[in-house]
């Protein structure tokens, strides 16, 4: 098997950012870095392909980024692990923002036409069959962030996984009418984090009930937002059976939930224990019990991932699944003080 930039990587001690520029002779590297990778290189036999540097120097300087609903923080969380990663490589960022998923195609289409991208990353899309075959005709370095197709390279997190832990917790914490506060249907991950809710349901021998499910259809951020999560606490407070328990497909929909929660004259983890998803920066503040996701880590992950296909355009493709975890705070346990502290119990991952 050939020595990729990774093994040089790996046994240098250094990113494959820094062994891309290396051996691209960039002068953002110190001297002493430059002889360390070199003889590495030499110990391990690397022999980079004398035409592929030679495109690769003539190969556009920019990597895009095709991102539907910019603002949210979960994007925001993940371009900082790219741009910092970047950072320290040649590369220049530019970022194609579609308002809503029904726009993701025609900035597709303006990233892939320009044809001047070393490399492009597609966030949060379905993987329609005409989107594959687009980004499969693509011929320079891809990767899926927070999506997935098993032909393509992707970096996501266990979804599945995340909504069946959250469920797991409420259903640990003695709650017995559980509902589900979820996002835009077609939003992948919050179908994934509906079917973890099922999930742990019927392992744990309850029944589903569906109309304990609110689902929003507003276009702002796919439901993504505090009006969604807000509107869907208020239905579900009506109902003919209160829930003592909700799973919220984001943190921002949960949050709204707990405003609702407040104006009707319950509290949270009193009569109703609420867990969100994600942990964005508010929830530690407002003591929110989540489902952690290393969104700055699913950033610098995909972002080497691209450098990667750049130094070596055959290798195989890789789908990474990185793991959320569960952080307890003041909305499901009194247990864990007052909710201001910068992160919460962390009690195991999915």
């Amino acid at each position: 098997m050939p020595v990729t930039i990774y093994d040089i990587a790996n046994k240098a001690g250094v990113s494959i950012a820094t062994v891309s520029r290396v051996f691209n002779g960039s002068t953002r590297v110190s001297a002493n870095t430059r002889s360390n990778v070199l003889k590495v290189a030499a110990d391990l036999g690397y022999q980079p392909h004398a035409t592929a540097r030679s495109l690769a120097r003539r190969k556009s300087s920019i990597v895009s980024a095709v991102i539907p609903m910019l603002t949210n923080y979960f994007f925001v969380e993940i371009l900082r692990g790219l741009q910092d990663t970047l950072a320290r490589t040649e590369y220049d960022l530019l970022v194609f923002s579609a308002r809503t998923l029904d726009e993701v195609d025609g900035q597709m289409d303006r990233a892939l036409q320009r044809g001047q991208a070393a490399g492009i990353f597609v966030f949060s899309s379905p993987m329609t069959g005409e989107r594959v075959t687009k980004l499969s005709a693509f011929n320079e370095a891809l990767v899926l962030v927070d999506c997935f197709h098993p032909g393509l390279d992707s970096v996501t997190t266990n979804n599945l996984e995340g909504g069946e832990v959250a469920t797991r917790h409420l259903l640990e914490t003695g709650c017995e009418r559980l509902a589900l506060i979820m996002a835009n249907p077609e939003s992948v991950p919050a179908r994934d984090r509906r079917d973890g809710f099922e999930r742990a349901l019927a392992s744990a021998g309850r029944e589903f009930d569906p109309s304990h499910v609110v689902t929003s259809t507003d276009e702002d951020h796919h439901g993504y937002n505090e009006q969604s999560g807000y509107d869907a606490m208020r239905k579900l407070l009506a109902g003919k059976v209160c829930p003592d328990g909700v799973v919220a497909t984001s943190d921002v929909q949960a949050i709204g939930a707990l405003r609702a929660i407040r104006e009707a004259g319950l509290s949270a983890p009193e009569d109703i224990r609420v867990v969100g998803y994600d942990d964005i920066l508010i929830a530690r503040h407002v003591g929110l019990t989540t489902i952690r996701q290393p969104m700055y880590e699913m950033g610098v992950m995909a972002a080497e991932r691209l450098l990667s296909q750049i130094e070596v355009p055959t290798q195989t493709r890789a789908q990474t699944v990185l793991s959320p975890c569960l952080v307890v705070r003041r909305t499901t346990s009194n247990d864990v003080g007052s909710g201001e502290e910068p992160s919460g119990q962390i009690v195991g991952r999915a």
